[in-house]
């Protein structure tokens, strides 16, 4: 039986945003959550199982917006959670709010290639 890995979505503070989701060399699939937001937390298994079924074709990150206002006010975060994909630097596609892991898979696949359900 196969091993899944054991990547984690890194956290990133608008100190790092630039260096762990602009200059990265894979596409970056960004959490703007918050601690107070229940479906920020339901979101939590998804975005570690994304994590660590790229690992190595996309990073998860999350910010959490509280802390760290600076790149979620740039990216116009209005509703939480919001996945914002980036993509040689650029955001690329996002979603908002509390989703399934198909609308996810969905999002991800034109960027990371086929994603194979789980």
């Amino acid at each position: 039986m196969e091993e899944r890995g054991v990547a984690k979505p890194i956290e990133v503070t608008d100190e790092t945003f630039d260096q762990e989701v602009l200059q990265a060399p894979m596409p970056v699939l960004v959490d703007f959550w918050a601690p107070w937001c229940g479906p920020c937390r339901a979101m939590v298994p998804v975005l570690e199982e994304l994590a660590s079924k790229h690992e190595g074709r996309l990073k998860v990150v999350k910010v959490n917006i509280d802390d760290h206002q600076q790149h979620a006010a740039q990216n116009r975060v209005m509703i939480l959670p919001t996945l914002v994909l980036f993509k040689n630097g650029q955001a690329v596609d996002r979603l908002q709010g509390a989703l399934p892991r198909r609308a996810i898979d969905g999002l991800l696949e034109p960027h990371v290639g086929e994603v194979v359900p789980s």
